[in-house]
């Protein structure tokens, strides 16, 4: 199993420890061709989108020219996982935010929603099927609303913080930031599943 990992800014480093902890091979997608090779060699059985500047990232994947063929792998059901900016590149709308960008997850989602004065906090709560965990928001969004087939994994607050819907996870916070590997293996049974 190979997971891509998004490296054009944010925590993307975080993210491959955590896979490389679980055993898992990660790749870094700086480029078209980092992701066309893996494709092309049938090699990568998930993406992961990190925390970083949803606005920066957005740019990026078009300047880059990655924004359509990470559309077109989310759209035909690889495992994709997002956090904080991850979330907001992945929601299909962004309350605070007339652009939108992948748009492939039915939710919208309120930017900066705990405001530049909390901005950052840790917690510890429930994600379903997994149990308590620990979680560090920065400047993080969250989900103001979410489609009929969109499942709900975890709320703080009644903010809806985490999500899943089909092939796609997301959560507002930083998972990488802990030691605990919950989140990740969830997301690598994902990748299991879509993979059998």
């Amino acid at each position: 199993m190979k997971i891509g990992v998004l490296a054009l800014q944010g925590a993307f480093a975080e993210h491959r420890k955590m896979l490389e902890k679980l055993g898992i091979e990660s790749f870094e997608i700086r480029k078209k061709s980092d992701l066309s090779a893996a494709v092309n060699n049938n090699d990568i059985d998930g993406l992961i989108i990190p925390g970083g500047e949803s606005t920066v990232i957005g740019k990026l994947l078009y300047d880059l020219d990655l924004f359509d063929d990470i559309k077109k792998l989310i759209l035909e059901g690889l495992p994709v996982f997002g956090t904080c900016a991850g979330l907001i590149l992945l929601a299909k709308e962004i309350e605070n935010d007339s652009r939108t960008y992948l748009g492939a997850m039915d939710i919208k989602v309120r930017r900066n929603a705990y405001g530049r004065q909390l901005g950052s906090f840790f917690t510890e709560s429930e994600f379903k099927g997994v149990g308590v965990i620990p979680m560090t928001f920065i400047r993080a969004p969250y989900i103001s609303s979410v489609g009929k087939n969109v499942e709900i994994l975890s709320e703080v607050d009644g903010n809806v913080v985490a999500a899943k819907e089909n092939n796609i996870l997301v959560t507002s916070y930083h998972p990488e930031l802990n030691d605990n590997l919950k989140v990740h293996e969830f997301f690598v049974e994902m990748c299991k599943r879509a993979n059998k």
